[in-house]
């Protein structure tokens, strides 16, 4: 028979490891991206394939959810900016992993806890104390010493990658922000905005920026691997709040770091990559704010 603290113990495991599952996979999930973009069709519209898939199973899943008349009530706005800014935040994560170095498009979307910091602050109207100063400060000396290049006289252009990690990060804080501020709608809601949000703008850059394959040229294999990576964002979407609702915050933090592990083994073991001793110490830069970040939200 279990006891209390056995019965508590358990339902603390679950949640820590539905995130470090979550965390684990996310870290790796470049790499199908970047097998269907060599097999011709490109990140956008594998994009807008895989998270339209999510869309219409999790609509399925869902659907008591979407019967209940309130729903759509409140600040519906919320959930229009939510699926906008997650829908850039996705694309540009896909576009950066698969054009750029995995390790460094990954650091510098970690500098997502200092964009959260001004949005809360803007937002939410969360007070900025002194470790938050210190987090900025941190975080943006470890973006420049990544991103500084000393052979074109010290300036900060970098590459398109680098700027998709970037911007991909910056919108990722945007849209927590947002969700955490929209208290009239539920979380399945919320996810199905993500969805959409992510496939009707990554279907929008495929129709103007990116090729779109004809369908008869892709291989049955490929369809298989579009419905994998499908079925795995609609399933990490679900963990991952799972795992967030019952988690403290600044032990989330700490958690989610599993996935940078995750990616520097894959990138290593799977692309070849490795990084230069200036992006290890602006990497650990950033994840260090990260990690300050968190004990800032629990004080």
């Amino acid at each position: 028979m279990l006891t209390s603290r056995n019965k508590q113990n358990r339902r603390n495991v679950l949640p820590v490891t539905a995130l470090l599952a979550g965390a684990i996979i996310w870290g790796l999930l470049w790499y199908p991206y970047r097998l269907l973009e060599q097999a011709g069709i490109s990140g956008p519209v594998a994009t807008a394939i895989t998270y339209m898939i999510a869309l219409l199973l999790g609509s399925a899943v869902f659907r008591n959810h979407l019967r209940r008349p309130h729903l759509f009530g409140g600040k519906p706005h919320l959930l229009f900016w939510i699926g906008l800014f997650a829908g850039w935040t996705n694309l540009a994560y896909v576009l950066g992993v698969i054009h750029g170095e995995i390790m460094r498009v990954l650091l510098l979307f970690y500098l997502a806890p200092l964009w959260t910091i001004v949005f809360a602050r803007v937002l939410l109207n969360e007070i900025l104390s002194l470790h938050g100063y210190l987090v900025i400060a941190f975080s943006l000396a470890g973006a420049i010493i990544m991103l500084w290049q000393p052979e074109n006289s010290g300036s900060l252009y970098s590459s398109y990658a680098d700027w998709m990690g970037l911007s991909a990060g910056f919108t990722f804080a945007l849209s927590n922000v947002l969700s955490r501020k929209d208290q009239h709608h539920n979380v399945q809601l919320k996810s199905l905005a993500v969805w959409l949000g992510v496939g009707l703008i990554a279907l929008t850059y495929s129709l103007f920026l990116s090729p779109v394959p004809v369908l008869s040229d892709i291989s049955g294999k490929m369809y298989l691997l579009l419905l994998g990576v499908g079925l795995i964002v609609l399933a990490l979407s679900v963990i991952m709040q799972y795992g967030l609702t019952h988690t403290p915050a600044n032990q989330a933090s700490v958690i989610m770091l599993a996935e940078l592990v995750a990616a520097a083994i894959g990138a290593y073991f799977l692309a070849d990559e490795a990084m230069t001793k200036r992006e290890w110490i602006g990497g650990a830069m950033i994840v260090s704010a990260g990690l300050f970040s968190s004990r800032m939200n629990r004080a």
